[in-house]
This record gives structure tokens, sequence and C-alpha cells, in this order.
């Protein structure tokens, strides 16, 4: 799996990366540590090294599932995690960095990131410029490499790159949700910073695996997202039928023919969670679809069935 840059840094990441959420169990059902843990192995033995967690997946939990699965290959693999916006503050911002460095055993955080902007949930409001002093004397004492914020309006990510360097965007984004788009890319683009997508198979939609009428349990985080729902799902479910032929085509998936053109578009790598090994597998084979540009025009202009009437406010 060839390696790309992040941002600006040395530091090399893949353009496919293990996303954890679901290993922290909370929101997500029928998760076992024991398939976690194979699962996330299994990515690095398809040649999946950028692994992406947080400290409030589980309270811990995630991170501590990825150092149980990791820890023998640390200096083959890049470890991003996040603080969350309680933990905003100054002192509250080293903690926070502290407890994710035990818990997933290791000195050093290739890339740290606010998990989302201050204010969110509730928390109390610290000014970026407070934050941002926390991260970058975190870099300074060598605990963290690289500083990246997550669900970050353009212009919030301009104010925090007034602050220090931010080397990626983590946004969600996928082929039926690209708000990201309408600003962010260009920013990142600009100035060199990496986007790193997650929900890329817009929470397993874009897989074909859920078909109309299907119904999540209620403590699924998928069963509030607008994308499942109503006329978004209809629209989705008529462009996964046009999407079919070109995933047919190119002898993939239709997960698969979606990561594809979502790891072609600028700056952009996909995080992709899995809780089964054999997920993770057919997830790495998303790089050997080998998209040209009329490919990815077409998928461009089918997504656009979902994209185009949906509102800007988030798909959850």
């Amino acid at each position: 799996m060839e390696p790309r840059k992040l941002g600006t840094t040395d530091i090399l990441i893949t353009p496919i990366l293990m996303g954890t959420w679901q290993a922290g169990k909370r929101g997500w059902v029928g998760i076992e540590d024991s398939e976690t843990v194979q699962a996330i192995r299994t990515a690095f033995d398809c040649g999946i090294t950028t692994i992406d967690t947080a400290e409030v997946y589980g309270e811990g939990h995630s991170e501590q599932m990825v150092a149980a699965a990791l820890s023998t290959v640390r200096n083959q693999v890049v470890y991003a995690t996040k603080v969350f916006p309680t933990h905003l503050k100054f002192d509250q911002v080293l903690q926070a960095c502290d407890r994710s460095l035990k818990n997933l055993k290791t000195d050093y955080i290739d890339l740290y990131q606010i998990h989302w902007p201050t204010g969110a949930f509730g928390a109390e409001i610290v000014p970026i410029s407070e934050t941002m002093t926390a991260l970058n004397t975190l870099k300074q004492q060598g605990k963290i490499r690289a500083i990246g914020v997550s669900n970050f309006s353009c212009e919030q990510l301009a104010e925090a790159s007034q602050y220090g360097r931010i080397d990626s965007l983590q946004p969600s984004y996928s082929l039926f949700w690209r708000q990201v788009e309408q600003a962010s890319v260009a920013y990142c683009v600009e100035h060199q910073i990496s986007i790193l997508a997650y929900s890329s198979l817009a929470q397993g939609l874009l897989t074909g695996r859920f078909g109309r009428g299907h119904q999540f349990p209620p403590e699924d985080n998928r069963a509030a997202n607008k994308l499942f729902q109503g006329e978004n799902m209809e629209r989705a479910q008529q462009a996964l039928e046009k999407l079919r032929p070109i995933a047919q085509r190119h002898h993939t998936t239709l997960g698969n023919l979606a990561l594809a053109w979502l790891i072609a578009q600028p700056q952009t790598q996909a995080i992709v969670g899995a809780r089964a090994a054999d997920q993770v597998r057919e997830n790495a084979l998303a790089v050997t679809v080998d998209l040209n540009a009329e490919d990815l025009a077409a998928i461009d202009a089918i997504g656009r069935l979902v994209t185009d009437p949906l509102d800007d406010n988030p798909v959850k």
C-alpha cells in the first residue's frame, strides 16, 4: 500500500486508515474485544499501518484495544488519537494526552487531534489559542509529532492555523456526504493539510448491505442517521443501483468502489472501521481499484443524486 505524507510532516500514512470507533463498544452492538484485536492486527498485516482512535471511544477502551493489537509492532505503525472538547483547557489537554499515551502503551502519539470544536456537546468554551498552546507544548516535548483537527469548519481550521501548524482535518466525507467540498478541500489543498475522511462508507450504506426499509436497533448510532431514512434512503438505493455496473466492470465491491473514488480526491485518505478481520481484508483491496477520469466523473455524478438534495445539517 503506497504511503502518503501527512500534511507537511515526514510521517507516512496509508490511503486507507483503520478506524476504531466501534472498538470502544459504546454506540455499537455485538462488538467483541477478541474480534476487535484480530481486526486491528489484520489491518496491519494487510498494509494498513495508520490507526485512528480517540479518548472518548469507550473512555479509552478503543485506545487500549489498539495497544493490545499493535504494541509489538509500534515502530511500524502510525497512531492518531483525539482529545475531546471537555478537555480543551491547557492542563486538561496535557492530562488527556498522558492518559492516551498510557492507554496506547506508547511514549509518543504520531497525530493528536482536537476531536470537536470548543463548545461541542455543551462543553465549556475555551479559546483555540489556549488549546493550541497546549498542543504546541506537547509537540515540543516530543509527546506528539503532529497536530490535527476534526469536525472543524473551514473558518475554524483557519483560526486554529493562526496558532500553530495543522497537518490534518478529519471531516465526515463520503460519496454520499460531501459538505467538506464546499470550502475546506480547497483550503487543505492550498495549505498542504491532509484530509482524513471518516464515515467514508456512509456508515455502511455505500456497501449496499442495507436495503430499503432496513431498521437499526435504537442503541445503534445509525438509527438516527438521516441518510438511512425516507427519501434520502430511496435516493441512496437508486444511486447504488447505478454504481453496481461500474463496480462489476472493475471486479470490485460497491464499498471498495466508493473508497477508491474517495482516496482519489485531493489530499484525501479514507478512515474505514471494521469489526471483523474479513471486513478489513476487503477494505484493504480498495487501493487496487484503478479508476480513470471517466470513471471518477461518472461516480461523482451518481453520488450527487444523493448529496445535492441534502441540507448542510449534519447527517445525524
